[in-house]
């Protein structure tokens, strides 16, 4: 932990069982949570706070959404796992529900995102190969700075945050690394007869929600498809109404060849992922080649069919694109020095710190948790706010207050 903090004493209990016993993979804000509903959470304590992170954009549709909670506990009393060896009635229909929902032929389902990116490279060496026509063992996939995709091996092998990557070589090849938002840099890797996909989160999440010029995502499409080449938008964080807007690349009408989806295709109630493409692409796949034993179980496909349903009904993306602009416009409002910059698009937003202490952010984290309002730091000096999507006006502007009150901590 960055900061010392007076942590209470039941709070402390389940803090020193997890530092006792569990990996020290995370640095976690001193608070032990135990109910969510709506925007809201409680710790064990009974203190409730605004959640500013929906689990990294996993509980979208706000938490323990009422039906998305009564159609797991429905379908988990009939069948929650039949393996791919035989069919469910469940699998079929969601993949007709998640295919015209979204506009391609095929879905191939799997559980954690960071599955779902590594179907993704899967599918687009193999079409580069049976497809394109690229040399065997030849295939190159082009990848931004600073993306996050994920954390296994083969993910972290084109990353380039030093945490990720220190000490776990050596490193999977075939990654072309280039800067995020730079067309020239792009056009120039694309010269490349052998490379098969353009990896591309819409708005860099990890980074600091990095959002890109107007027309990189249109352009950058564009370029793919002069070169025969397979745009691959990594929508785990930044889809499903996110940024107001079902997809983020709906922003520029850009149509991805292959699309990545995870987090909030639940409603943050188990993992389910998803990668979605066109049967020339998906059918390149054959029966044996790729799957997961949990991929596809009649579980995930029911939640997932209500969590989509639920974004659509309850209107969750122009809610996303109302509240978001009211969010920025506010926080500009607010007469700091501590402020650097503010930027986002719908509920997807990230303040910037600038201040000589390093904490700095860490510590406005710890005051807005005092305050009732809990966010993380990203990369030292950025917090981002991403609460869920049903968010009313009321409760936005009672965030704002608590995050004009706390940043006063930093004078």
């Amino acid at each position: 932990m960055h900061t010392s903090v007076i942590i209470p004493e039941k709070s402390k209990h389940f803090i020193d069982l997890e530092e006792r016993y569990n990996a020290h993979n995370y640095a976690s804000l001193p608070v032990v949570l135990t109910k969510g509903k709506g925007v809201h959470v409680w710790d064990v304590d009974g203190k409730k706070y605004y959640d500013f992170l929906s689990a990294y954009s996993a509980v979208n549709q706000g938490h323990c959404h009422p039906k998305i909670t009564e159609t797991l506990i429905e379908q988990s009393q009939k069948l929650t796992l039949s393996s791919r060896a035989f069919y469910n009635d469940a699998l079929g229909e969601y993949a007709a529900f998640i295919t015209k929902y979204f506009g391609y032929d095929k879905v191939l389902p799997m559980n954690t995102g960071v599955e779902a990116v590594e179907t993704a490279i899967k599918l687009c060496r193999k079409w580069g190969y049976e497809k394109k026509g690229i040399e065997k063992n030849k295939a190159k996939i082009i990848v931004c700075e600073n993306n996050f995709h994920g954390r296994t091996t083969g993910v972290i092998s084109f990353s380039t945050d030093p945490s990720a990557k220190k000490n776990y070589g050596p490193f999977a090849t075939g990654f072309e690394i280039i800067p995020f938002n730079d067309l020239s840099a792009l056009a120039k890797a694309l010269t490349d007869k052998n490379v098969a996909g353009f990896l591309v989160e819409p708005i860099q999440g990890e980074a600091g929600v990095i959002v890109p010029e107007s027309g990189y995502l249109t352009k950058a499409k564009q370029y793919c498809t002069d070169a025969n080449v397979l745009f691959i938008a990594d929508e785990i964080q930044t889809g499903l109404c996110r940024t107001g807007k079902m997809l983020c690349c709906d922003h520029e009408n850009v149509w991805p060849d292959i699309l990545i989806l995870g987090k909030a295709l639940s409603g943050g109630t188990l993992p389910v992922s998803a990668v979605l493409a066109d049967d020339e692409i998906m059918l390149t796949i054959q029966p044996g080649e790729h799957g997961s034993t949990y991929g596809g179980n009649p579980l995930a496909c029911k939640v997932a069919i209500t969590a989509l349903k639920v974004l659509q009904e309850e209107k969750m993306a122009e809610n996303s694109e109302v509240m978001g602009n009211i969010f920025r416009q506010e926080l500009k409002k607010i007469n700091s020095s501590h402020i650097a910059s503010i930027r986002g698009k719908g509920l997807f937003n990230a303040l910037e710190i600038k201040h000589t202490d390093k904490e700095a952010a860490w510590k406005l984290c710890l005051e807005l948790k005092e305050n009732g309002l809990l966010a993380k730091p990203t990369h030292g000096d950025k917090i981002r706010f991403a609460p869920p999507l049903i968010i009313n006006k009321e409760q936005l502007m009672e965030c704002v207050e608590i995050i004009s009150k706390s940043i006063d901590v930093l004078d």
